[in-house]
């Protein structure tokens, strides 16, 4: 396993933070007061974000167990970590393939103070945190690379993340940069919330006027965009529920209420 360093700045309790937000929406406890409020609000503007935050989570497992079972991936890099919870991207994937080896990645001071959490292994495996920017792909690859063999096929998680690059054609480009640094037979996976209701586009302006760093939310046809010159995998870019649901999945709701979409894209060539 990989050590982490203290957070090197201190952090913010007077705004919302868009980890802790989410955090509390998932049912997790490293949230404050103000991310609490904003929160309470937001449900009594769009309840239906508490579905988008359950249901992306619920996502991010069944394609990591996709990956590991199905397509044999060892190798994931999860950008954009968030706080831990239950169910992480490590454990799903060592549930099922003990040797895998996951890499997190995230710049902000409140996922750093709580990384050990994400540092924890099977003795076949291995986990690391890197404090990197999703800004720098590069460095994000370089960094990877003291963890993972880049020559071989990588899961790219990046979940409820890119809507915060404002910039459309930005993230477009962050996404290729990073992708371009994986081997053929890599495989990219996005989730984020989507401009596909009059609630949850108001959730995201209340969200955004209180002070928190802004996440955008963007049409289905952008969400697809990400995954140009990639295989898509079956069966495309659906609402997260819709995404090869599984019985743990029976009492999620109506899928049709979900503002939120997903994909798994496999980089070709292998």
């Amino acid at each position: 396993m990989s050590d982490t360093s203290r957070p090197r700045v201190r952090i913010d309790t007077s705004k919302p933070h868009s980890a802790r937000f989410w955090n509390y929406f998932v049912g997790g406890k490293d949230n404050y007061e103000v991310d609490r409020e904003i929160g309470d609000q937001i449900k009594t503007i769009f309840p239906g974000l508490v579905d988008v935050a359950v249901t992306s989570r619920r996502f991010l497992g069944r394609a990591v167990r996709y990956l590991a079972v199905e397509q044999g991936v060892r190798q994931f890099l999860d950008v954009g970590t968030g706080l831990p919870t239950a169910d992480n991207t490590h454990e799903v994937a060592q549930r099922v393939a003990p040797d895998a080896r996951i890499v997190y990645v995230d710049n902000d001071p409140i996922v750093l103070a709580h990384a050990h959490a994400l540092l924890t292994s099977t003795p076949e495996g291995r986990t690391a945190y890197l404090d990197a920017d999703l800004y720098d792909p590069e460095a994000v690859l370089k960094a990877a690379a003291g963890t993972l063999d880049l020559s071989r096929p990588v899961g790219l998680m990046i979940l409820n993340t890119l809507g915060h690059v404002a910039e459309y054609e930005r993230a477009r480009e962050l996404v290729r940069r990073l992708m371009g640094g994986l081997p053929a037979g890599s495989h990219l996976v996005i989730s984020d919330s989507t401009a596909t209701s009059e609630g949850m586009i108001a959730a995201s302006e209340a969200y955004n006027a209180s002070g928190a760093v802004p996440y955008h939310v963007r049409p289905v046809a952008e969400i697809a965009g990400f995954f140009e010159g990639l295989e898509l995998v079956e069966p495309g870019v659906v609402r997260v529920p819709e995404w090869r649901p599984d019985a743990a999945d029976a009492d999620a709701g109506d899928a049709g209420a979900v503002d939120a979409y997903c994909g798994v894209g496999r980089k070709p060539g292998a």
